[in-house]
């Protein structure tokens, strides 16, 4: 399963050619008459991202060469669905001369980033990036409003949002299960911490590379036989969704053990993840149509046949995956599945039985912008997805020390789901005043 990264739409958006200009110096305090290039440039590019300027009418042609315009455009636009209407040019500094830092604020966001031009080709934009974008919070939005906008998405939606163990703030099919992409490795890192918390095991422990799954991740490309402790697989697994490393840890504390877990943290149909798969496997069954009706069958010993050849077989050539997953969703019924109250439940045990480092872990990639940081004391992320399906999950901790839980489901089969969308929600829920 791919990893999901809050920022990782607007951070694509990070287009830039060539040798990096000298700065030049700083404008004077006199505001010109007229626009200055940059001036000028930086106005066209909050057009560009509200869809009114074409790429060809203010990139340069090398530029347009690097960066296709269907990318351009297809960037802009999921910027404006996590943010809203590109609305100001709200610093460019300097105004004068030819590369300068820019921000643009949208209705719900900063962008921060830098743009350069090109003297030679009409003073056209050869350089556009934004590092970061900061969410604003929106003036006049309600649980009501947020809840309707769930309300309207295509396919089917789940949510919860809430203190652990309280009344929720926001509540849309909390009982309803949806498949989660790689939300699922949640269950993995606990029943690993509460191995650990135990005695049975250590953080330390070293155990020899073994398994070999597909991106995301970087194990895939490391040898066979690499010494990796369980840390850093569980860290590698939850912060960048390396699915080698999820498939070692699957293999270090069996499949069995971690099924254990599921049931033990009070999932309320913990069987329709038995046999619980690993990721390679998942992958394979979406490729092959023969295994995946075998995987089906309500003939265990079938099932059980499946695994088997899974294990007896090398893993298919990564174009082949690719090409599993190229055209829409595909399969949603084979997955790992559970329901906002399932997810819920899981970091009320997590927090009763996980070693501490389990939640220092789950912090390494909160997925939050600077301003939602700054509106709780701790972040925890897990998100997933695949064509069709999206599950972006938090644990945040108040600044009076209450754990909280935002859980956002949505699988849709009949199309691609729109990750723009349902961040923009979720930045909206996590700015809510409470």
């Amino acid at each position: 399963m791919q990893a999901h990264v809050f920022h990782a739409i607007a951070l694509a958006f990070a287009m830039t050619l060539g040798t990096p200009a000298a700065a030049q110096p700083a404008a004077a305090a006199a505001q010109p008459a007229e626009p200055t290039a940059l001036e000028a440039r930086s106005l066209q590019v909050v057009e560009l991202l509200n869809g009114e300027v074409q790429p060809e009418e203010i990139f340069t042609p090398a530029f347009r060469a690097a960066i296709a315009d269907e990318q351009i455009k297809t960037l802009s636009a999921s910027l404006s669905a996590q943010f809203g209407r590109a609305v100001e040019v709200s610093l460019l500094a300097p105004r004068e001369g030819m590369r300068a830092a820019l921000e643009i604020r949208f209705e719900r966001g900063i962008a921060k980033g830098g743009i350069a031009l090109d003297p030679a080709e009409n003073n056209r934009i050869n350089e556009l990036r934004f590092t970061s974008v900061d969410s604003l919070a929106v003036a006049g939005d309600t649980a009501d409003k947020i809840a309707a906008d769930l309300g309207a998405l295509p396919g089917s939606v789940n949510a919860w949002f809430g203190p652990l163990g309280g009344a929720p703030v926001i509540s849309r099919n909390a009982e309803v299960t949806l498949a989660l992409g790689s939300t699922f490795k949640l269950y993995i890192l606990a029943a690993l911490a509460e191995d650990v918390k135990a005695g049975r095991r250590k953080w330390s422990d070293v155990v020899v590379l073994t398994e070999k799954s597909y991106p995301s991740g970087q194990l895939q490309d490391w040898p066979q036989g690499s010494p990796v402790t369980l840390h850093t697989l569980a860290s590698l697994m939850i912060s960048i969704s390396d699915n080698t490393a999820t498939d070692q840890l699957i293999k270090v504390l069996g499949r069995n053990r971690i099924l254990q877990l599921i049931i033990a943290s009070g999932h309320a149909d913990p069987w329709a993840n038995d046999e619980f798969l690993s990721t390679r496997e998942l992958f394979m069954l979406k490729a092959d149509q023969k295994l995946a009706d075998q995987w089906r069958s309500d003939d265990s010993g079938l099932q059980i046949g499946a695994l088997n050849e899974m294990a007896s077989r090398a893993n298919p050539p990564l174009d082949e995956i690719n090409a599993a997953f190229a055209n829409g969703p595909k399969a949603l019924d084979i997955e790992w599945f559970a329901s906002p109250a399932d997810l819920a439940k899981l970091f009320a045990h997590m927090r009763k039985t996980a070693d501490p480092k389990a939640f220092e872990i789950l912090a390494i990639n909160p997925s939050a912008t600077d301003a939602i940081k700054a509106n709780w004391g701790a972040i925890g992320f897990k998100g997933g997805s695949e064509p069709g399906v999206l599950n972006l999950t938090w644990l945040l901790t108040d600044k009076a020390g209450r754990d909280w839980v935002l859980t956002l489901g949505w699988n849709n089969p009949e199309a691609v789901v729109d990750e723009g969308k349902l961040e923009a929600i979720a930045q909206r829920i996590l700015l809510l005043p409470r």
